[in-house]
């Protein structure tokens, strides 16, 4: 059962000039996913392309719909994040990784800096690391 979520209508924009930066999120952790979306939706220039719960559906969706952003987490149920994360890099290099995760240890970042994250931040300590930069790259 597929759990890819679509949310067109998650979009802040007060200059509608501007086009939105498209934000994409795979993570296993509801409450993640809703705490992350309620954030975005508090800033300018932000709308999300879509969430997921796992890694499969991360791929399927970004085959859909290649976001500017995304927010990975490491551990999912069917396969690592850093898996998705090297997907994304090799089919859309230009697209900024965020990996988010509850094991921030250092062979674990060594492997997502190696695939290509752009950043990689500790949900517990630096989540709101993540809001800073979208509103950095939403300017």
């Amino acid at each position: 059962m597929t759990n890819l979520f679509y949310p067109s209508s998650l979009h802040n924009t007060k200059n509608s000039t501007v086009k939105p930066i498209q934000v994409a999120i795979a993570d296993d952790s509801a409450v993640i996913r809703e705490r992350l979306m309620q954030k975005l939706s508090q800033l300018d220039g932000i709308q999300m392309a879509w969430q997921a719960q796992n890694a499969s559906e991360a791929i399927t969706a970004f085959q859909q719909l290649k976001p500017e952003v995304a927010i990975l987490d490491i551990q999912m149920p069917d396969e690592c994040g850093i898996a998705v994360l090297a997907y994304i890099k090799k089919e859309s290099p230009q697209t900024t990784v965020i990996m988010l995760t509850n094991y921030p240890l250092p062979p674990f970042r060594k492997r997502c800096l190696e695939a290509g994250a752009d950043y990689f931040f500790d949900k517990s300590t630096e989540f709101e690391k993540v809001i800073e930069v979208l509103r950095l790259k939403a300017r």
